[in-house]
């Protein structure tokens, strides 16, 4: 009965897939490289320069802070043997609280700097999804894949005609902020 039953289904199956196979092979489908888009556009070039520039000055503090403390420690080393004992101590004090000090900006530096980073990376998602989307459209295609590829041939591959759309965009978004 088990065998009978499965039998059937299997029957039943294969005249599915044989009833689909004339639509599936109507099916225009695109493969896009997800991780290119979001390290070769243009506008993650972009996102990138612009947290660099945004993170520069506060980094630059926090380097010449470094750069004091290892000073002030190099002084205490050379002149420790002609300081009195309360001297030491309170040179000591100073260069823990500095050490601390630092290191909480440094966290400071670093949690901001991964929240930034993480808005932009969200912005920049948005955009390349809204393109890739744009592009299919344009180009008709029934079902475009990102993730979970293992092999795609690269006469599916749309990641660079993407890219192409993306620089382009970004080209008349640069003339457009020049000519201003």
């Amino acid at each position: 009965m088990n065998r009978m039953f499965r039998s059937t289904m299997m029957s039943i199956a294969g005249a599915l897939l044989l009833a689909a196979a004339p639509a599936w092979a109507q099916v225009k489908v695109g493969v896009v490289d997800y991780g290119r888009l979001m390290e070769e556009s243009p506008q993650a070039q972009a996102a990138l320069e612009a947290i660099r520039n945004e993170f520069t000055p506060r980094q630059r503090e926090l380097q010449s802070a470094q750069a004091a403390l290892k000073a002030k420690e190099e002084k205490l080393q050379k002149d420790r043997a002609t300081m009195s004992p309360e001297e030491i101590s309170k040179a000591e004090k100073e260069l823990r609280d500095g050490v601390r000090d630092l290191a909480r900006k440094q966290a400071e530096v670093q949690e901001d700097f991964n929240a930034r980073r993480n808005e932009e990376t969200s912005r920049l998602q948005r955009t390349l999804i809204e393109e890739v989307r744009a592009y299919a459209k344009a180009q008709k295609f029934d079902l475009v894949i990102a993730d979970g590829v293992i092999y795609a041939d690269s006469s599916i591959d749309i990641t660079p005609a993407v890219l192409e759309q993306l620089r382009a965009k970004a080209g008349k978004s640069a003339a457009s902020k020049s000519s201003r």
